[in-house]
């Protein structure tokens, strides 16, 4: 066993959004994200095949929906996407580091 901490080992230059694997199995996906000033693709949406739960932890967000739906999330605000509804990260702080949680299950 090792312990660890979601706040350690963030890289000063961030030039693309880091995401990185903390738990995977059969049925659920664990992942710490981290974002400064990095949103989506600018063409396109993520479709995915799984519900998504996403936390965070530190920094904020917009996340905006195909059907016009958007929220902005600061610390410790969480938010639900079920499997294929479409959806895209359009802002996220630019000044200091976005820590996501998000499970994918």
């Amino acid at each position: 066993m090792n312990t660890e901490n979601i706040f350690k080992h963030i890289p000063e230059n961030l030039d693309d959004e880091l995401v990185e694997l903390l738990v995977q199995s059969k049925k659920i996906k664990i992942e710490r994200i981290i974002s400064k000033g990095h949103t989506s693709p600018a063409t396109g949406w993520y479709d995915q095949d799984n519900d998504e739960w996403v936390l965070i932890l530190k920094g904020a967000a917009i996340i905006v929906f195909d059907n016009g739906g958007e929220f902005s999330l600061g610390a410790g605000d969480y938010l639900t996407i079920p499997a294929h509804v479409k959806h895209k990260v359009t802002w996220t702080d630019l000044e200091k580091e976005t820590v996501w949680l998000a499970i994918h299950y």
